[in-house]
Formats: structure tokens, sequence, C-alpha cells
């Protein structure tokens, strides 16, 4: 037994130093002034963060990607809860064919996506092309997925259906048994389902940059534009998009575990 237990952190050791020591050797870098004739750097700075966070060009970029992902997730929540809710509990029949549609974005490659979307909206009665508008519905779009699994999943588990007949049977109405039971109860799954669709939104390259460009320098294209410059300001950049997608997964881990106890 304690030779299987050995062998186990054996691996799981190797494991974390395989995954961890680029992302140490990253973080050296990006704090090096020089690292070309030694193993170690022959300095430390923290110049390449310092240019990085008093570039007033990134935080006008994490307005505005801040912005759009703010608008996104809350025409995707206004949209979505009412509309798996009735499914769920009003519709059963069409919950199938509603799930394929929404989980139909997992097979569409965003530059498809976006393809699609500047062939619809670069000409025609609604020209969208260049614009925030058409980043927002492509965004929309993409995290249905997300927002789908998250809300039913929480629908399910506090059983919605049983929920709304005991609430109804007790003199509420549709509306009074939605916002007073059932929506207190799939919070948490709603939170966790915002919170994933945002780390996922915050980072997605491949649409913003295909559909505005710099006409609208959100934080994906900007920091691209900035780790062509050097090898150290691109490590800095790394390393800060590490931290920030880290604090967001601890974050959805943290709600999706008192989730889990709150239902035990």
């Amino acid at each position: 037994m304690k030779r299987r237990n050995l062998v186990h952190v054996t691996i799981i050791t190797l494991v974390m130093l395989y995954l961890f020591l680029p992302l140490l050797a990253t973080f050296l870098y990006s704090i090096a002034t020089d690292w070309y004739r030694s193993v170690l750097p022959e300095g430390y700075t923290l110049d390449w963060y310092s240019q990085l966070y008093s570039d007033p060009r990134l935080w006008e970029a994490v307005g505005r990607t801040m912005t759009i992902c703010v608008v996104t997730i809350l025409a995707s929540v206004v949209t979505m809860i009412p509309s798996i809710f009735i499914v769920t509990v009003y519709l059963p029949k069409w919950e199938k064919l509603f799930q394929a549609l929404v989980t139909m974005p997992y097979a569409i490659p965003p530059v498809v996506l976006a393809v699609g979307l500047i062939k619809i909206y670069s000409d025609g009665p609604i020209v969208l092309s260049g614009t925030i508008w058409i980043v927002i519905g492509g965004y929309f779009v993409t995290i249905l997925p997300y927002m789908y699994q998250g809300i039913r999943n929480s629908l399910r588990t506090v059983d919605a259906v049983n929920l709304v007949d005991a609430a109804e049977l007790l003199g509420a109405s549709k509306m009074q048994a939605f916002w007073r039971v059932i929506f207190p109860n799939i919070l948490p799954g709603i939170i966790v389902s915002t919170l994933l669709s945002f780390s996922i939104l915050f980072g997605e390259f491949v649409l913003a940059n295909l559909l505005i460009g710099g006409h609208f320098e959100v934080i994906q294209v900007y920091l691209v534009r900035r780790m062509e410059e050097n090898g150290h300001m691109s490590s800095a950049i790394v390393v800060s998009y590490f931290i920030l997608i880290l604090i967001l997964s601890w974050i959805i881990l943290k709600m999706g575990r008192r989730e889990k106890e709150g239902r035990s």
C-alpha cells in the first residue's frame, strides 16, 4: 500500500514539475535583465511589468473588453434563464431540440463563425461589420453552451418541476414561483456559468481580431501586438494573463464548491 502511494506521489510530482517549470521559466524571463550566458538570469528587474501596466492603452483595452463581456453576459443571462426555465418546466418535449440548438456553437470554429458574420453583415439592410455589435453577437453565440449547461444542471439538481408545482399549490403564481423559489436556488449555478463565460470571452482572440481588429482594440488584440515587441514583454504578458485566469478559475471552483455544499 505504501509503495503504491509512493508511486502515485512520484507521478503527480513529475506531472506538476512538467506543468509548472515552463511557467517558472517564463516568469524568470519576465523579470530578467539579461539571460543569455548562464543558467539563471544575470539580473532582475520589474521594468517590463512597469512598462506594461503604465501603458494607458492597456487599461483602455481592458475597459473595452469589460464592456463587451458585461453586455454579452447580461444579454445571455436575461435571455437564457427564462428560456431554459420555460422549456424545462413547461415544454419538456422541446428540451432535446433546444439543447441541440444551444450546444451547436461547440462544433463551429471561431474562424468559420467570424467569416459567416462578416459575410452576412458586411452589406445589406443591416450593416454591422466592423462594429462592436457584431462582436457582441458572436460572443453571445459562443457562450450559449456554457450558460445552458450551468443553468440546466442547477434546475435539474433542485428539481424545478416539483418545486414549481409545490409553490403553485400554495397559491403562488408562475412568476412568483420562479422569482421566490427557483431563482434563489439556481443563483450559484448562474454565477458559476457567468464567471466561466467571462473567462472564456476575456481570452477569446479570433473573433475580436477578425471582426473589429484595431478599430476597437480589446485586450486580446492589444496583448498580441505587445508580444511582438520583445521576449521579456511577451513573458510579462503571459504571466499576467495566467494570474488573471488563475484567479477567475479559483473563484469558479469556490462557487462550485459552495453550491455543492449547499445542495448537500
